[in-house]
């Protein structure tokens, strides 16, 4: 009978480790970046956390957008204001997958996960009534263009519709 309630109690401690576990896309910046870095290295580097260090400034250097953004949180970049590479560096020189390394960072700087990559609108599929103002202005925006004397919804609506055919290709 104990035997059984330990059993039962460790089933569900690992059942609730697994469900707290963290996924790609609770961190997905992260997750997506590091597993792309890690792509990068040759195996003599994957072993010293020092060349993993170097390697991923060198890495920084060509990120852009929320990668980029990344690379300051941990250190990677010149401008950054504190450095936590080795809480990266480490356990990838030890193996450990990209999703465990950033439930690690997650502990150190919650901002890390708070990296999100914006959603892409379709806009062959989607109704622009149903949008935000501010996504139009965003779809605007992405396109380098401007709706002088827009006010209403309707009017954003009507210059994006007058500017689709130049920016929006119908797949056939």
């Amino acid at each position: 009978m104990k035997s059984q309630i330990l059993c039962t109690l460790f089933v569900g401690l690992v059942l609730a480790q697994i469900s707290y576990a963290l996924k790609e896309e609770d961190c997905e910046v992260c997750v997506k970046t590091i597993r792309k870095f890690a792509e990068t290295l040759d195996d003599a580097t994957k072993k010293d956390y020092k060349l993993i260090e170097n390697e991923f400034k060198k890495f920084c250097k060509t990120q852009k957008n929320k990668e980029q953004r990344l690379c300051y949180y941990l250190g990677g970049l010149e401008e950054s204001a504190t450095g936590i590479l080795n809480e990266m560096s480490k356990p990838l020189s030890w193996s450990m997958p990209a999703e465990k390394v950033c439930e690690k960072l997650k502990k150190k700087d919650s901002q890390i996960c708070d990296l999100r990559y914006e959603k892409q609108i379709d806009l062959n599929a989607v109704d622009l009534k149903k949008l935000k103002v501010r996504d139009l202005k965003k779809i605007l925006n992405d396109w380098d263009e401007t709706c002088d004397g827009c006010l209403e919804k309707t009017d954003f609506i009507k210059r994006i519709e007058e500017l689709k055919p130049k920016y929006v290709r119908n797949e056939l």
